[in-house]
């Protein structure tokens, strides 16, 4: 655990960095995983078609690419358009193994696979290490490892219901930042249109155990 400097206080968890230390053998057998699976989930229909980030080929300039090509040609259609950027709160912490075990079965992918993935995520132990820590082990029942070359590609598996179709819009991500593009012909419409959009990615998170954190979000026409 480190300090983050310049904390006024440091009481609270959000004042540290945790930085995890992982094996090396460990990764080396989790870096061949996310290779197969990546490949599976494109075959299977796992990830959305508008996630970007953790796949390879898929970068921040794809990401940026596509909202602006959709902007733009909905202007070009004499649309008003808004952006409405939100930004999944500790994403990778709330990751139920059930529930992507789940999905990846519903899916159709191998046995193989989805038992690797319950046993990569489930039975977990961690202690933190820091000054006057009593250094005792505790069990981990959510959340993929920080650092684990598959937990990226296994969160965005797990978001992807999160995606939604919108008529004269787009729903796009980048790992566990969402961007909700909708048009019409007012921005007080577009305004209505992305409250009840977020009030159904809300829900459709929830079910999830994820939340969206709303200091870091905004909107823009």
């Amino acid at each position: 655990m480190l300090d983050k400097p310049g904390k006024a206080s440091y009481d609270s968890p959000s004042s540290f960095r945790v930085i995890v230390l992982l094996q090396t053998f460990s990764k080396i057998l989790e870096r061949i995983i996310n290779s197969r699976l990546s490949c599976v989930a494109r075959v299977t229909g796992l990830l959305n078609p508008h996630q970007c980030g953790s796949l390879a080929g898929l970068s921040a300039s794809d990401a940026v690419a596509t909202l602006t090509h959709e902007v733009k040609s909905l202007q070009i259609a004499q649309k008003k358009v808004s952006t409405l950027f939100l930004d999944i709160k500790g994403g990778f912490d709330n990751v139920n193994p059930s529930i992507l075990c789940g999905m990846l079965k519903a899916k159709g992918v191998s046995p193989y696979l989805v038992s690797w993935t319950r046993s990569f995520l489930t039975g977990r132990l961690c202690r933190l290490l820091y000054q006057g820590s009593p250094r005792a082990f505790a069990p981990v029942s959510v959340g993929t490892p920080q650092g684990s070359p598959v937990s990226p590609l296994l969160f965005v598996i797990y978001v992807s219901r999160l995606h939604c179709e919108i008529p004269h819009g787009l729903t796009l991500s980048y790992v566990d930042d969402f961007g909700l593009t909708v048009s019409s012909s007012s921005y007080r419409r577009n305004v209505q249109t992305l409250q009840k959009l977020y009030a159904r990615l809300k829900s459709r998170g929830a079910g999830l155990g994820v939340g969206f954190s709303v200091p870091k979000t905004e909107l823009i026409h």
